[in-house]
């Protein structure tokens, strides 16, 4: 089928949207401009080295497939098997290494995209500046507050182009989200609820671990170069989202997601000044440091006050896996894995008897008679609003839009939407949501030292 083209079944997909959400509801499915139309007829691709062919990193040479705008010239990762694997996930015989210096020295080489687990983010990045390189850094940016300042510092100086790769930010989901938001038809929202849930071992990061795991196939000294020294342990370089010194758990793995995706959508850009999180470790008996259920309330400062914002996620059960939720005055927007949706509130003025219900009949009469006199168009049963409901046509990839504006940007030297300084704040909530659940307490943003406080 057709990267955007709609079937019958994609007609019954969004009319059993619209459905779920009430009569009325108006359904839309959403036509994506193809990738190949955003490609420069007159210019070169952009020539990409990939660090890291792990689950991510593979699946970003996939999706990168899909973007003529690029192509992979080399790939690096501390496992040699996934040499291989890198190869086969882009489709052509391309150079691998585990040092991936070798590709960031080639001068034929425009940016790297970095998949490694969070705690060499960092190094990569700076590694990748020094070497006059633009970087596509996986989510979370950072795997600590210091870590972000110094690679936002790094790109800065170095003029170099910066994307994060939380990839809905890029999706034609969250760019009509965004247009509703916009547009002021929610009214207030002071209120945010998001939620990404799964229950499965591989959703809890019990990754395999292959047979041929072994010092000989794994660069263990490079991988733990940035971390506490230990003897290898195969289990800790394959099921790395497990343990603090080379994760950021549910914080860095989902909340990043969802809070890059507000950011998207209301336009908010800088640190929560306070976070409180709850949660525990109740199922995965299994070494791990961090937690399986996470829940943190954050408080986003806002031109308009204060927005709470509720983030949680549940490696038990994945109810309603992934939705996040505006609350508005005027009206509802929710956003899921495929869909928008747009409900008004009925805020049509009507008398309220309930207040009266103390008063005397003579007492309730006068306070209708008064109200009614006061809003002489509520004489007329309003219509009830409805609604509107748009949906992913089939096969839509994110990640590769996600790509395609990494690659305009580097042509156009205009900085995208998720650059180094919104992957840095997006994931100062992760570190401020893991500070408040690891020590007990509210953590606080303080914007003079640049640092969390408890």
């Amino acid at each position: 089928m057709n990267r955007f083209s709609m079937t019958r079944r994609d007609f019954v997909r969004i009319g059993a949207s619209a459905a779920a959400v009430g009569v009325g509801m108006k359904a839309t499915l959403l036509d994506p401009t193809p990738l190949a139309a955003q490609v420069d007829p007159g210019g070169r691709p952009i020539r990409f080295v990939i660090v890291g062919a792990g689950i991510r990193g593979s699946d970003l040479l996939r999706a990168a497939k899909q973007v003529p705008a690029g192509v992979c010239v080399g790939a690096a990762d501390l496992y040699t098997t996934r040499h291989t694997t890198a190869k086969e996930a882009w489709g052509a015989d391309i150079p691998t290494t585990g040092d991936y210096r070798t590709l960031f020295d080639r001068k034929d080489v425009d940016a790297v995209l970095i998949a490694t687990s969070d705690h060499l983010h960092r190094r990569a990045t700076l590694d990748a500046v020094a070497a006059g390189k633009d970087v596509y850094c996986e989510k979370p940016m950072s795997h600590s507050v210091a870590d972000g300042q110094a690679m936002v510092a790094a790109v800065q100086a170095g003029n170099r182009i910066f994307q994060a790769g939380s990839q809905r930010v890029s999706s034609v989901l969250y760019a009509k989200a965004r247009e509703i938001y916009a547009s002021g038809r929610l009214g207030e929202v002071h209120s945010i609820d998001a939620q990404w849930n799964r229950n499965s071992p591989g959703g809890a990061w019990v990754y395999p671990v292959p047979a041929d795991a072994s010092p000989k196939t794994v660069d263990w000294a490079r991988f733990i170069e940035d971390a506490p020294a230990r003897p290898f342990d195969p289990v800790r370089f394959f099921r790395w989202r497990l343990f603090a010194d080379y994760s950021s758990g549910l914080g860095g793995d989902l909340f990043v997601h969802m809070l890059s995706g507000i950011f998207a959508i209301t336009g908010l850009n800088s640190p929560p000044a306070r976070a409180m999180s709850s949660g525990g470790l109740y199922h995965y008996k299994d070494g791990r440091e961090f937690p399986d259920f996470l829940e943190t309330i954050y408080d986003y400062p806002s031109a308009n006050g204060n927005i709470q914002v509720h983030v949680h996620c549940n490696q038990n059960n994945n109810d309603a896996d992934e939705r996040i939720s505006f609350f508005g005055s005027t009206g509802t927007l929710v956003v899921t894995g495929n869909s928008v949706t747009f409900t008004p509130q009925n805020v049509t003025p009507r008398f309220e008897g309930y207040g009266w219900n103390g008063m005397t009949e003579a007492q309730r009469k006068q306070g209708m008679d008064e109200w009614r006199a006061a809003h002489p168009a509520a004489a007329v049963t309003p219509k009830e609003p409805g609604g509107e409901s748009f949906t992913l046509p089939k096969g839509y990839n994110d990640t590769a839009d996600h790509l395609a504006n990494f690659y305009r940007a580097i042509k156009t030297r205009q900085h995208v939407v998720e650059d180094e300084v919104f992957g840095h704040n997006a994931a100062i909530g992760c570190h401020m949501a893991n500070y408040s659940y690891f020590h007990g307490t509210i953590a606080r943003w303080n914007a003079a030292t640049k640092t969390i406080e408890g």
